[in-house]
């Protein structure tokens, strides 16, 4: 069954309230994941720290395959920063789907194409300032758009709005899928009593499980991504 979100209307806008939430919980939590596990930090890394300074490492190897060490510094903490927002967002609707009077107040914020759209929106921005600010507007206008061919100019300008549309979709689809087939199987757990309880469970059990593989697999790619626009952008050969 289909639930609609809470909309919210402030000054002539609309507001989906269930991605306030969401949006927010989210930042709540990576915050938190990584006020704890950097508390009492130590040379010899136990427990917590190993598993910030994993997640670090990670995303450097990330970087590393797209750009050289000395652009790669800079973009550490936003690299870092987007793959736990992304697989935080990614499991948050996995647990719990919360539908109030038909109204849904809880689920993953990726499984919303405005989201996911915005986060892309905000990559395609980021990696077109990080270009100007390494090269200058004149430079980088002209390695990223003129040359070598010029008349590949709209092709290029075009490639910045599928960049965008491919970034979002990709994780939105992903996850939106996998909550629709977690809501299914749930639904057909209550249908017909005992039996399908029976073979319902283990079988949310088992999409749960996988559902977590594709979340982790799509933050992997979006950081990635990622990485490689802005790289296209800092780094003109």
């Amino acid at each position: 069954m289909e639930h609609e979100s809470p909309i919210l209307y402030l000054f002539g806008l609309s507001f989906n309230v269930t991605n306030m939430i969401t949006t927010v919980m989210a930042c709540v939590i990576v915050f938190l994941i990584a006020f704890i596990c950097t508390r009492n930090m130590k040379i010899k890394p136990t427990g917590k720290q190993n598993f910030i300074e994993w997640v670090v490492d990670f995303v450097k190897n990330i970087i590393s395959s797209s750009m050289s060490k000395e652009q790669g510094d800079k973009f550490g903490l936003l690299g870092f920063t987007l793959i736990m927002f992304v697989f935080v967002s990614n499991m948050m609707g996995l647990p719990l789907v919360l539908n109030v009077n038909g109204q849904k107040l809880w689920q993953s914020p990726t499984a919303d194409p405005i989201v996911t759209l915005s986060l892309a929106f905000m990559i395609i921005i980021l990696s077109n300032y990080f270009g100007v600010r390494e090269q200058g507007f004149k430079n980088y206008f002209m390695n990223s758009f003129i040359r070598p061919v010029p008349f590949l100019f709209p092709i290029k300008i075009f490639e910045e709005f599928t960049n965008t549309l491919t970034l979002a979709l990709r994780l939105y689809g992903n996850i939106y899928a996998g909550e629709i087939l977690i809501g299914l199987i749930a639904t057909l757990a209550q249908s017909y009593g005992v039996f399908t309880w029976i073979v319902g469970i283990p079988l949310q059990m088992v999409w749960q499980g996988f559902s977590i593989f594709i979340g982790s697999i799509q933050a992997f790619v979006f950081t990635t991504l990622t990485m490689v626009y802005i790289s296209h952008k800092v780094e003109h050969e």
